[in-house]
């Protein structure tokens, strides 16, 4: 890899250095503290301004987390005191690609790091997926979630309902489906989401996983949580208790691992309640084709899977077709191509290393690196791991975007106000921090009535009308 040309002028030390994070999640406002926390913002100073699709901050946490998680939500906290911070700054409502481009990111500051996360659907290729009744989760999370972009409201008719994926977003959809809509009604969601899940028919959930329990991507706790619900009876099939010598290897490698195995082990050997809804979770089940009629869901078809010794899986030629109306996908997140970046639709990344953007020199036929580009977070690896893996990330990247700091080229218009010009010229309505004060403010007035700590505005304009002064 070449190294970026430095240019013949580098930028001034009298003044900070202008960095832009597109991205206002826990990604970039991780990368936010790092470079906060660097020596180059305490030598010469850093100017940070976060810019943010949606009215609001914090991404995920907002926007792709189950509302029955307050725990994960907690993290905001932690956000907050970043963005409290006067050297950053919060421009939310915009929309990179059209009200801002990277070219002008780059007239206007140093450097710039993308972080916008993953927020698609991994595809599924297999007959039927996209009869109706096939849903991915991502579209189901951000209905539940009060994303103003989705429509407001979401088909429950289904009695049996099938989820496809054995990780923590598989979980979380599962949940919600097998919960009542009076179950969730103390949290953050909105009327017409309570609504929707108030109306919902399921009483059967049923999980597949490929593999067996030692391969499940669950994290312990969000697994005993599916037990907690008075209305939920989980139910595991003894003879999906499974393990060969790369499954029992697995497990004495991670505590996490052996918790889950133990904790799907007890629940296989005990009686079935008498809970309302059942929860399944089947093990050595592979979706092979979603059955249909009349173009809507009636069946899914798995091919039963057996060990293969190394903890991986083989077909076993035996199909089992099961009676569900409707069916989730929850096999992956997937990033969505970013105007002027390379983009890797295979892994749903930017071709980067180490955070610094990677593009290919047509005219030399070789790689180099992308001038003061740079990526964190699930664009930059692909969506695994829990949000504080991202903190890890952030650190990287901004160490290297410090290290590359004396080949930036100096931006034609560095002033801290001439952004805000840009954006009022083209009358761009964004938000602001403060503005996020405001509609937090009644997000909780609108929840007090009800005793509930917030309930979230989902109208776009609404939430543009809450963050201004004197409009809530």
């Amino acid at each position: 890899m070449t190294d970026q040309t430095r240019p013949d002028s580098a930028p001034t030390q009298a003044r900070p250095l202008r960095v832009a994070i597109v991205g206002a999640g826990p990604a970039g406002i991780y990368a936010a503290d790092a470079l906060m926390k660097s020596d180059t913002a305490s030598d010469g100073g850093i100017s940070i301004d976060l810019f943010e699709r949606m009215p609001a901050p914090f991404g995920l946490i907002r926007y792709g987390v189950a509302p029955d998680h307050p725990r994960i939500k907690g993290i905001v906290t932690a956000l907050h005191k970043v963005l409290d911070k006067p050297s950053v700054r919060l421009l939310g409502n915009i929309d990179y690609g059209s009200d801002i481009t990277l070219d002008d990111l780059h007239r206007f500051y140093d450097a710039v790091i993308f972080s916008t996360g993953a927020n698609a659907d991994r595809a599924l290729n297999i007959p039927g997926i996209d009869l109706d009744g096939s849903y991915g989760a991502a579209d189901f999370v951000s209905w539940y979630d009060g994303h103003p972009d989705v429509p407001r409201d979401w088909p429950l008719d289904a009695e049996k309902v099938a989820v496809l994926g054995v990780g923590n977003v598989a979980l979380d959809v599962a949940r919600v489906l097998a919960k009542t809509g009076d179950e969730l009604l103390p949290t953050d969601i909105p009327a017409n989401v309570y609504e929707g899940l108030k109306a919902n028919k399921a009483v059967e959930v049923h999980v597949f996983g490929r593999r067996g329990p030692a391969q499940a991507k669950f994290t312990p706790l969000e697994l005993r949580e599916l037990d907690h619900s008075p209305t939920i009876e989980v139910i595991v099939d003894p003879e999906d208790i499974d393990y060969d010598e790369g499954s029992e290897q697995a497990r004495r490698n991670s505590k996490q691992v052996d918790m889950v195995a133990n904790t799907l082990q007890d629940w296989a050997i005990r009686d079935v309640g008498n809970r309302p809804h059942k929860l399944f979770l089947h093990f050595f089940e592979s979706p092979a084709e979603v059955l249909g009629q009349d173009g809507k869901v009636v069946g899914l078809r798995t091919e039963r899977t057996q060990l293969d010794g190394t903890g991986n899986v083989k077909g076993t030629g035996k199909f089992n077709d099961w009676d569900v109306q409707a069916v989730y996908r929850a096999v992956g997140y997937l990033s969505q191509n970013i105007a002027k970046l390379p983009f890797d639709e295979q892994a749903g990344t930017v071709p980067n290393e180490a955070g610094r953007v990677i593009i290919d020199d047509t005219a030399t036929g070789s790689a180099r690196f992308m001038p003061a580009t740079y990526v964190t977070g699930w664009i930059k690896r692909g969506p695994v791991g829990l949000i504080g893996h991202t903190k890890g990330d952030a650190n990287e990247t901004v160490a290297n975007l410090l290290e590359d700091r004396p080949q930036f080229a100096e931006p034609a218009d560095p002033r801290e106000d001439a952004i805000i010009e840009f954006l009022e010229g083209k009358q761009v309505p964004y938000t602001t921090w403060q503005g996020w004060y405001r509609l937090d403010a009644h997000e909780r007035s609108l929840g007090e009535p009800e005793g509930r700590e917030r309930i979230k505005v989902v109208e776009r304009e609404d939430m543009l009308r809450a963050s201004q002064p004197g409009q809530a």
